[in-house]
């Protein structure tokens, strides 16, 4: 497959750790594209619920692919999340090509682009709140396991995949929105400050839509996720657009096959200490 050339990528939330991470799929688009800039807009390591006992090849294969990004020239940025805030206490971090940041703003020909997680806006994961947030995460993981289960059976009766976890979540997303108006508050303070475009991630619900207040208008746009929608946004000639992967148009022979083994394992960990060396 010749790769597709974009101009800049956003990702967000794609929860490296957790059981309902689509890494196989993340990593056939990657292996898809070049990019010159590469945003990873929060949560693509899932710190609430990461584990020793639980990070698959697949997911291993997915830094491989941002760190091959770096060392091939992109530009990289990393914005923390709330499920990646460790990392906060490191932001304005900058190696090479690499840097690590809380927000980005970004002038895209000759337009403001205002690039953040968006989590500083939700009241749900602050305070006390975040503990039943916490645990809200890991019924929704144990919620996606539920999921796969009922998917394995359909497959083999021949059914299409349904998506239990997607409704649950855009149930919890729709009443999660309309008490923080997330939306609405990035919104508002870009078209204060002037910008052109707002990007966010966090909700896990991607969209495109233009937003308009007495005080002017800005183009609000949310990357989705990789976990239930497997979305991007992408940039090029001069227009943002929603990628959403379909299987159907990875051929079969550019199907990653994830086969975890020691010597896989292994493999991978030296590819990263020597792509960081080279940094």
């Amino acid at each position: 497959m010749e790769k597709r050339h974009v101009d800049v990528v956003v990702l967000s939330d794609v929860h490296l750790g957790t059981y309902g991470c689509r890494a196989k799929e993340l990593v056939n688009y990657l292996k898809s594209i070049t990019t010159n800039i590469l945003i990873l807009n929060g949560d693509i390591v899932d710190g609430w619920q990461f584990s020793k006992r639980y990070f698959p090849v697949a997911h291993m294969m997915v830094l491989k692919e941002i760190l091959q990004f770096v060392t091939n020239g992109t530009r990289v940025f990393y914005i923390t999340g709330n499920h990646d805030e460790m990392m906060r206490r490191y932001a304005d971090i900058q190696v090479g090509n690499f840097t690590l940041t809380d927000k980005l703003v970004l002038e895209i020909d000759n337009k403001m682009t205002w690039i953040f997680h968006g989590d500083v806006f939700d009241n749900t994961t602050k305070g006390g709140a975040k503990v039943l947030a916490k645990l809200g995460s890991s019924g929704y993981s144990l919620l996606i396991r539920f999921n796969q289960f009922i998917n394995f059976i359909l497959k083999f009766l021949g059914r299409e995949r349904v998506s239990i976890s997607k409704r649950v979540m855009a149930g919890v997303n729709k009443a999660v929105s309309k008490i923080n108006d997330l939306e609405l508050i990035a919104a508002e303070l870009a078209i204060e400050k002037k910008y052109d475009y707002v990007i966010c991630g966090h909700i896990h619900q991607p969209v495109k839509k233009v937003v308009e207040t007495k005080d002017g208008k800005v183009t609000y746009l949310n990357s989705g996720d990789w976990v239930e929608h497997c979305t991007a946004l992408e940039y090029q000639a001069n227009e943002w657009t929603i990628f959403e992967y379909d299987e159907k148009n990875f051929p079969a022979t550019q199907t990653v096959e994830m086969k975890p083994s020691l010597n896989v394992m292994t493999d991978e960990i030296n590819f990263y200490i020597n792509s960081l060396a080279a940094i």
